[in-house]
């Protein structure tokens, strides 16, 4: 999908788009793993949703920067995929613990307010959402600016397309009186049952609730004082005192760990009653589960809709994704099968849903596969496990050039090296020395030890361990220049506030 040049207007009121990126995506197991979650997914195009919404974003006019928040141990991920899209300038908070929506909005407030301007507006969205008319989300975004100017707080309606039991819904009132383009929201209405959402897509005066919100950060901070002043003290306190590490702001975990866990919906939206809503008809999706994969072209006759190496035969109705292997079927309908190199989904589209049931049993057995995928995803590249056993485990590692391991060493474990692509530069206790491809080297257990790519190709090798316990927790960093072996030091609020640090090394 191309994107524009933003286009450019008059006014004394930069939107600031704030992408909150702090979701784990649950629904979309087993491709969105705790460590990996939807928002980091090509699932839409070439470019993952999070890079979908920055590059969006920047079009809309009088755009700022954008900034977003994320989880902490996406930091990496996030300060990589943006530098990636071409999105620099950006501004990264992240959060030490996941709070929900109304902390983050809150946060976002006291940021743009601080660093950008109290009557700067903040364009409040997903990171994670598909939104595939960008002109008329454009022209939605602008009369949202137009009336968060003067003080609205503006919300988007999704102009529904079905009898959806899966959103909230907004139920529209008269129009505004001093832009008849939008209207007022006279309630924030829950997930309906079919028949009530059936109800209200006859009324014609409901809209899917998007979650994205417009405001201006003093209007906001007013509202947040007077509703939740604890909530704004709190968050206000974690910006302030937010500590610097190499990608961007860490909120300070004692402060936004006191902020109530609660969406800006409930703690806010729905007890304030001059909101106004904007229309948005755009080809709009929050991606909340597989069925997003019934929203793409059919691939076949059959109203299939297949990604990868599939074979079907005599099915019809199926969303089917493959990663990593053949998939086939035979004599099956309206079923989604989504098949990774460590776990397989089969369900019918119509229990897709129940998706987050079975990622919550997996994580009470404490299963590796809600965690992470097969690839690990690191800030100088990935590793991935090839085979395991008894006493021994077979990774592939990729080293992008220039980046670095952190010197460390194990307790348990030795680690035998073999270069297969490109060059590698090999710290191990007080020698350093060069390997190249189908050149090897040995690790012994307890020795301190780097590995690095001065290269300008990728560095790919086999590592081979043996030992006792060969957990990824039996790592000893004594040197990181990622900063994962230190507490990030603390700097003044405002020093930190205007730090930009989407260029900075992942």
């Amino acid at each position: 999908m191309d994107y524009p040049t933003r286009l450019e207007t008059k006014g004394n009121h930069p939107v600031v788009p704030v992408l909150m990126a702090g979701g784990s995506g649950s629904r979309l197991w087993p491709l969105s793993r705790e460590s990996y979650p939807k928002q980091f997914l090509a699932l839409h195009g070439a470019h993952s949703l999070l890079q979908n919404t920055a590059l969006r974003a920047r079009m809309i006019p009088n755009a700022a920067p954008p900034v977003v928040i994320g989880a902490d141990s996406h930091r990496f991920l996030i300060a990589e995929q943006l530098r990636d899209a071409g999105i620099a300038e950006s501004t990264l908070l992240f959060e030490p613990e996941g709070r929900d929506t109304a902390p983050a909005a809150a946060v976002a407030a006291h940021y743009v307010a601080a660093e950008v301007g109290p009557e700067a507006i903040v364009f409040l969205m997903a990171a994670d959402h598909v939104i595939t008319d960008l002109d008329a989300f454009v022209a939605a975004a602008s009369l949202g600016a137009e009336l968060a100017a003067t003080g609205h707080v503006v919300t988007f309606g999704i102009k529904p397309t079905g009898p959806e039991t899966g959103f909230g819904y907004l139920r529209a009132g008269a129009a505004l009186d001093d832009d008849p383009r939008a209207q007022r929201v006279e309630a924030f209405v829950e997930k309906p049952d079919a028949e009530r959402a059936q109800q209200f897509l006859d009324a014609g005066n409901h809209y899917w609730n998007s979650g994205m919100f417009m405001f201006r950060a003093d209007r906001f901070l007013d509202v947040l004082q007077c509703l939740e002043p604890a909530l704004s003290h709190s968050a206000h306190a974690a910006v302030s005192l937010a500590a610097v590490n190499p990608d961007g702001l860490t909120l300070n975990v004692e402060a936004f760990s006191s902020c109530r866990k609660v969406s800006v919906d409930y703690a806010v939206m729905e007890k304030l009653h001059d909101i106004a809503l904007v229309p948005l008809d755009a080809g709009w999706d929050d991606v909340g589960s597989w069925n997003f994969l019934a929203g793409l072209p059919a691939t076949d006759e059959h109203a299939n809709r297949a990604r990868g190496d599939v074979l079907l035969q005599d099915s019809h109705g199926n969303l089917v994704h493959a990663q990593s292997r053949l998939v086939t079927l035979i004599g099956v309908e309206d079923h989604v099968v989504v098949e990774t190199e460590d776990a397989i989904l089969v369900a019918p589209r119509s229990r897709v849903q129940e998706v987050k049931g079975v990622v919550q049993k997996l994580r009470d057995e404490s299963r590796s596969e809600v965690v992470a995928n097969r690839r690990v995803y690191r800030p100088w590249g990935y590793y991935e496990s090839i085979a395991g056993g008894e006493r021994f485990q077979v990774k592939r590692i990729m080293v992008k050039p220039g980046e670095k391991l952190s010197l460390q060493m194990h307790h348990h474990r030795a680690e035998h090296w073999v270069v297969v692509k490109g060059t590698a530069r090999v710290t191990c206790g007080d020698k350093e020395f060069l390997l190249c491809e189908d050149q090897s080297t040995y690790i012994p257990l307890g020795n301190v030890h780097r590995l690095e790519n001065p290269g300008l190709v990728p560095l790919e090798l086999i590592e081979v361990q043996s030992g006792a316990y060969l957990g990824e927790d039996d790592i000893v960093r004594l040197e990181d220049v990622y900063g994962r072996s230190q507490e990030p030091k603390p700097e003044s609020s405002s020093a930190a506030a205007r730090r930009s640090t989407a260029g900075h090394t992942a």
